[in-house]
């Protein structure tokens, strides 16, 4: 059973309509109505399969606004390295302390970046931080000479994506509290960098179907063939 508020935001709503990105970011902003500040969803689904290496699609984008989510950062350095990471802002500094601390099961942290000199003790917690996507990888950036520069660009608000082995790629793009010019700018520069990301394998159509959702509010279709 749907709550009374969701029931109310699909009568303003046609679920089976396609939406231009413009008029689903202005109806989902609209009905997200919840005590808090939800969070605005893009979930597209993708012509591929992922089992195939040269379909996989992953990868990082900035967001012009941010995604208005508070990212905890980790950071693998010593040294000099170290020290630049903290001037940075990251959350975490560490070396084997930091390894000892993940094993033991403390991973209180959104993302993990390491210098390429402690990729070598970061092998021991990938069996922990693989599963949750958060293993350093030079494809995302997140293995890095220069800490501080990643640092900002995950405080900044920048998203990693993978699509899953259904075909779906998704990521939190904005909260419902962004103007809806804001929302459009990120879903927009989202949605592009996938089209960019399109892999060497891909066969037929690319993408299939993309929505828009906030976390408690309606789910909307948007006509990705304007886009």
């Amino acid at each position: 059973m749907h709550g009374k508020r969701i029931v109310n935001a699909y009568k303003t709503v046609d679920k089976m309509q396609s939406y231009s990105l413009k008029d689903a970011v202005k109806l989902v902003k609209e009905n997200a109505k919840a005590k808090f500040d939800e969070t605005i969803d893009l979930a597209i689904n993708l012509g591929v399969d992922p089992k195939h290496a040269d379909q996989m699609v992953r990868g990082v984008c900035s967001l012009p606004h941010g995604n208005g989510k508070t990212v905890r950062v980790a950071v693998l350095a010593q040294g000099e390295k170290a020290d630049e990471a903290k001037a940075a802002g990251a959350d975490i500094v560490g070396a084997e302390n930091l390894i000892d601390s993940i094993l033991a099961g403390k991973v209180d942290f959104d993302r993990c970046i390491a210098t390429p000199d402690m990729m070598g003790l970061a092998g021991r917690v990938a069996r922990v931080l693989g599963p949750k996507g958060l293993m350093p990888n030079p494809k995302l950036g997140t293995v890095t000479t220069d800490v501080a520069n990643a640092v900002k660009k995950a405080k900044a608000g920048e998203v990693q994506y993978r699509v899953e082995k259904n075909g779906i790629v998704h990521a939190g793009i904005a909260k419902a509290s962004f103007s809806e010019e804001q929302i459009y700018d990120n879903a927009k520069t989202f949605i592009d960098a996938i089209i960019k990301a399109k892999p060497a394998g891909a066969k037929g159509v690319y993408m299939k179907k993309i929505s828009l959702s906030s976390t408690m509010g309606v789910g909307l279709k948007v006509d990705s063939s304007a886009l």
